[in-house]
């Protein structure tokens, strides 16, 4: 039984071989096995597609970066148009508390990247961060905005 989230349902296509659950990924246009992170990613990529019009082209899922001469993975990071990274997000798995080991995670990651707006979900909660790095400060914000006011 897949845990119900905070966040609208879908209909993905979840096979099972052998008791092995996977889910086919629309963005990486293959099936995944389905972890519980998984299970909270995909959720939050229909949400941001189908509630908050990020168009799937513009998504990328589980790109890799070097931080501090280690390979590390972002879980998703959204793009305008022009190519800019606009939105950088952090799942969790349901059973993962929200702490600030895991805000201090996505800060890390956001050295490398430099995004103003971040997101961090175990699919349960959800937190939103808008960076001002002019003045090196952050504001958390209510809801995550809609693609074209991002």
């Amino acid at each position: 039984m897949l845990q119900p989230l905070n966040l609208p349902p879908h209909p993905f296509k979840i096979t099972d071989e052998n008791g092995q659950l996977s889910l086919f990924d629309e963005i990486r246009k293959r099936n995944i096995i389905l972890t519980p992170e998984e299970w909270v990613r995909q959720h939050f990529v229909q949400y941001l597609i189908n509630q908050k019009h990020y168009p799937k082209s513009l998504l990328k899922l589980e790109g890799g970066h070097k931080l501090h001469g280690k390979q590390k993975r972002s879980d998703i990071i959204c793009f305008n148009s022009a190519g800019d990274k606009i939105l950088l997000v952090e799942c969790k798995a349901p059973s993962v508390l929200i702490d600030q080991k895991v805000f201090d995670q996505i800060a890390r990651y956001n050295i490398v990247h430099k995004i103003e707006l971040l997101a961090v979900t175990n699919g349960l909660q959800h937190f939103y961060c808008r960076i001002n790095f002019g003045q090196n400060s952050y504001n958390f914000i209510e809801e995550l905005p809609g693609y074209q006011k991002s």
